[in-house]
């Protein structure tokens, strides 16, 4: 728990923020109402990440309105996988939740999500998008990073794509987002470490102010090399967990008893 933030919430929403000026007001203000007011303790950290508007004044404000929002900035913007490693790591809830900043994700699909992960349905439950409002470029391309996962990787998530998910914290805090574009792999990451990921349906909004952040370049090609350098990390990925002498005894002795 960071000394700064002396309450631990259940649940902690990650949200990567650039240049969404129109957008972080009403985004608050729908989190309150559908998560807050819901009854679930949680704090919305927001990573301003190099906006150039008046993003981070309004988050400020909203700051000094709400004692569970919290910002932090970067004065030049090292994009979404980034700006999501340093909310993660910022985060003092047992679960991290992560939505866009651009109102396309709904804040209302968090608390039945958070709730299959408390039930144990699973470790990680990845938000997927039924009714997608893009337009038909944001598609094609999702359509081409889909396929590309599934052949390169055997990821079956259909919409990794989607910001909306919750997950374990200490799952989460081992994403390597550090690597640019990593963003778009944490379900194959989470399944690599041991977790169990589902997919739940949740809604998809267009977006009504600001600008889309991706194009062809920057989803489509782009995210062809990503999956291969995700491919190795997979490949070579090694346990580092062990067992206690003892437990480690008791194991293997089971293990005779059998043969």
């Amino acid at each position: 728990m960071s000394q700064l933030n002396a309450r631990q919430p259940e649940l902690s929403i990650i949200v990567p923020a650039q240049d969404e000026e129109d957008n972080v007001v009403p985004l608050v203000e729908e989190v309150k109402r559908t998560v807050i007011d819901a009854g679930v303790d949680a704090e919305l950290i927001v990573i301003d990440d190099g906006s150039k508007d008046a993003t981070l004044q309004r988050l400020l404000e909203l700051g000094a309105k709400y004692p569970w929002v919290r910002t932090f900035h970067r004065a030049k913007g090292m994009g979404q996988s980034a700006a999501m490693f340093a909310g993660i790591q910022a985060a003092d809830g047992k679960y991290i939740a992560m939505l866009d900043a651009d109102l396309q994700n709904d804040p209302a699909d968090l608390p039945p999500l958070l709730d299959a992960v408390r039930r144990g349905e699973a470790d990680m439950v990845q938000g997927c998008r039924s009714k997608r409002k893009d337009t038909v470029v944001r598609k094609a391309t999702s359509w081409v990073g889909r396929t590309t996962r599934r052949l390169m990787l055997g990821d079956t998530i259909r919409d990794t794509g989607c910001t909306t998910r919750v997950v374990k914290a200490e799952i989460a805090k081992q994403f390597p987002l550090v690597f640019k574009g990593m963003h778009r792999f944490m379900p194959a990451y989470a399944k690599m470490l041991g977790a169990k990921v589902i997919e739940k349906p949740v809604n998809h909004r267009p977006r009504v102010a600001g600008v889309a952040k991706y194009g062809i370049l920057n989803r489509g090609f782009v995210g062809f090399f990503d999956a291969l350098a995700m491919r190795w990390m997979i490949k070579r990925y090694r346990d580092p967990r062990v067992l206690d002498g003892l437990k480690a005894i008791e194991i293997r002795g089971q293990a005779k008893k059998r043969s």
